[in-house]
């Protein structure tokens, strides 16, 4: 097919909404974003079985989390929905995985605050990306970042295994509870490292 013909395909693509809605790579991001409730309903029923099914619910997401984004530039997807959507369903999957798993006492004592740093970072910079989009500022995401989120998600799913991972890896909950706590000190780094970028901007703006 000429390169033509394909401009031709992605620009009907993007003056049809429907195909837009419908595009696979924002299909992956409706189906990650169904997933949360039902990750929160069976860590709340914080059975072996339903620890089980509650990690393959969220490793099933997390696989998506790259798909969607990987097809979207291969095939030319991209859209300001998928952009807008991305973010919120990634937030929505680890702020509730913490939420619950603080809440079924996998994570518990100090450990709590490697969940709230997380949680607090993913907040304030969520508002710092949306005060800088009004300035027309694009703060790129670090490759420090990216580690950063593979091994929070790594660490969320040692977690969510649980009780039931123990009996499966020793030390499960350990590696989980580990990986967590250097995944929130790599968070305060960034979550620095973007303020301090995002800061510049906003004086600027003054």
């Amino acid at each position: 097919m000429s390169d033509t013909v394909n401009k031709g395909i992605r620009a009907k693509r993007r003056r049809d909404p429907s195909a837009v809605l419908t595009a696979l790579p924002n299909l992956l991001t409706y189906g990650r974003i169904a997933a949360v409730p039902a990750l929160a309903a069976f860590l709340f029923t914080d059975s072996d079985q339903a620890r089980w099914i509650a990690l393959a619910i969220y490793v099933v997401a997390c696989i998506t989390d790259f798909f969607d984004g990987y097809l979207a530039r291969i095939w030319d997807q991209q859209s300001s929905l998928g952009r807008m959507l991305d973010p919120i369903a990634d937030k929505l999957l680890i702020s509730v995985a913490l939420l619950m798993l603080v809440a079924n006492g996998s994570i518990y004592g100090v450990n709590i605050w490697a969940a709230i740093i997380i949680l607090c970072r993913e907040v304030l910079v969520s508002g710092l990306r949306e005060y800088l989009a009004e300035l027309q500022v694009s703060v790129p995401v670090t490759q420090l970042a990216k580690w950063k989120t593979t091994l929070q998600m790594l660490a969320i799913g040692f977690l969510i295994a649980g009780t039931a991972g123990d009996k499966v890896l020793p030390h499960n909950w350990e590696i989980g509870i580990t990986g967590l706590w250097v995944a929130a000190i790599l968070t305060l780094y960034t979550g620095y490292d973007y303020f301090r970028a995002g800061l510049s901007h906003i004086v600027e703006d003054d």
